[in-house]
């Protein structure tokens, strides 16, 4: 087991505006204008970073686009969502985020971060259906495979867990800890190589 509980590591991953993303660096090209092909263009930036600090850079650019909406509505929802989530308010949080929803069902980071706050409150089967939700969505969605293969871990399914964390390290090698419960759910599902 990591030494981060796994609540952390769910909060780390799935809620990345815990943490300020770092400033993407002057020398990456602009993402182009259409966004699923910047998003390409992103996750291929991602693969190829040569080292942590440009893969940060990249990932935050993602997360970034993520969090755009076309719709001011959706947007101050989703940071009221924010303040209720920081200010440990998890059930307005979750009122709030239905409402964003509701209003833009095809808005992938409402459901994400709906499913972080289930997933905090032990509720695995609303948690799953809306990372189920993310990933129909937006299938190269990182976190929501790192939250997916760490609520498989807490239910005992160790293959399905380690199978979503491969998924997640194979989209954005450069994840925080989920190399180690890989080694540890490897070792563990499949054993130890003689």
């Amino acid at each position: 087991m990591a030494a981060l509980p796994i609540s952390a590591l769910a909060q780390d991953q799935l809620n990345p505006a815990k943490k300020k993303p770092p400033e993407a660096p002057a020398k990456l090209p602009n993402v182009p204008a259409d966004r699923s092909k910047g998003l390409d263009f992103l996750f291929g930036a991602l693969k190829a970073a040569p080292d942590e600090i440009s893969a940060k850079h990249v990932e935050a650019r993602i997360w970034a686009l993520w969090m755009q909406t076309p719709s001011d509505t959706a947007a101050l929802l989703m940071a009221r969502a924010k303040v209720a989530t920081d200010e440990q308010q998890p059930q307005v949080a979750i009122k709030l985020l239905d409402a964003v929803i509701k209003l833009r069902p095809d808005y992938v980071e409402a459901w994400n971060r709906r499913a972080t706050l289930y997933y905090l409150k032990n509720d695995y089967g609303h948690a799953l259906a809306d990372i189920g939700q993310v990933l129909i969505r937006e299938p190269r969605h990182f976190g929501a495979l790192a939250g997916l293969g760490m609520i498989m871990q807490d239910l005992g399914d160790d293959k399905r867990a380690l199978d979503a964390f491969r998924k997640a390290l194979d989209i954005n090698p450069h994840l925080e800890k989920v190399p180690e419960l890989v080694k540890q759910l490897s070792e563990k599902v499949e054993g130890r190589d003689i």
